[in-house]
């Protein structure tokens, strides 16, 4: 799976779950700032994600993410390593 796949699961993730525009959903969005996800959504989305890739996505690996780019970069580091 490529990066803009990985992106394009997560802004439709995103824009699904959260009703969001998906202009807003770019690379450089923040969740919490941008994207007004508070720590319940951020559970949601990691389930979500979890659902779309068959990964499971550990309590650490969820507080490190910050802006839309750092889930990409996770799910491309995890499918590498599987």
């Amino acid at each position: 799976m490529t990066k803009e796949e990985i992106f394009e699961k997560i802004q439709s993730v995103l824009v699904d779950s959260f009703e969001l525009d998906p202009s807003c959903v770019v690379p450089t969005a923040h969740l919490m700032d941008d994207l007004d996800l508070d720590s319940i959504d951020a559970i949601d989305l990691a389930v979500a994600i979890e659902r779309e890739t068959s990964l499971d996505i550990s309590e650490e690996e969820l507080r490190s993410l910050r802006i839309v780019q750092d889930a990409v970069d996770l799910i491309e580091r995890r499918l590498a390593e599987a």
